[in-house]
């Protein structure tokens, strides 16, 4: 058993080392932004989808206004008739649209605060969005200035293994002129 968890740690520290090489922060903070951006537009269709709805609403209430209104006239004239009856119906028929009007209004109401929500959201989303671009132009400079202080680095370390190497070839020719 102790054989196999050490080859899988194995395996899995070279897999991570492998992705650790390959990464590319740039490119994933590139990624990051475009995946914000794609969830911006995401939040922006659904706002457009619940206007929509809301605009929907508000002409559903207003016709179901004119409704009651309606139907309210209708009893007050049965009402002068001495119609009874018909004014007890169009006071049912009144109540329906009441109950209606009620519903449409609660639904309203959601749909308001869901329209706040979203924005609210995607101010925050933008806000993040804006952020994130500047820290990326941020990390893009610290990159390539690490990348340059490693190249000088390098250098500085191959001419001090040349200069080591050509000592090493003077104490050679000094080796054979002794030998010599």
């Amino acid at each position: 058993m102790g054989m196999f968890s050490r080859i899988n740690d194995i395996v899995q520290a070279n897999i991570n080392a492998m992705l650790d090489k390959a990464e590319d922060p740039e490119k994933i903070i590139r990624l990051i932004i475009q995946e914000m951006e794609e969830t911006l537009v995401e939040v922006r269709t659904d706002a457009a989808r619940y206007i929509a709805q809301q605009k929907t609403l508000a002409r559903q209430i207003d016709n179901t206004n004119k409704e009651i209104t309606s139907w309210q006239g209708k009893a007050q004239l049965a009402m002068n008739n001495d119609k009874e009856s018909l004014a007890k119906a169009a006071l049912v028929e009144k109540q329906k649209y009441v109950a209606k009007l009620s519903s449409l209004q609660e639904q309203e109401a959601h749909l308001a605060e869901s329209i706040e929500k979203i924005q609210h959201d995607t101010s925050r989303l933008n806000a993040k969005m804006a952020e994130a671009k500047a820290k990326q132009k941020v990390l893009i400079q610290r990159k390539h200035s690490a990348e340059t202080r490693l190249k000088e680095k390098q250098a500085d370390h191959e001419n001090k293994i040349d200069d080591a190497m050509s000592r090493f070839e003077n104490y050679e020719q000094r080796i054979d002129y002794l030998e010599a």
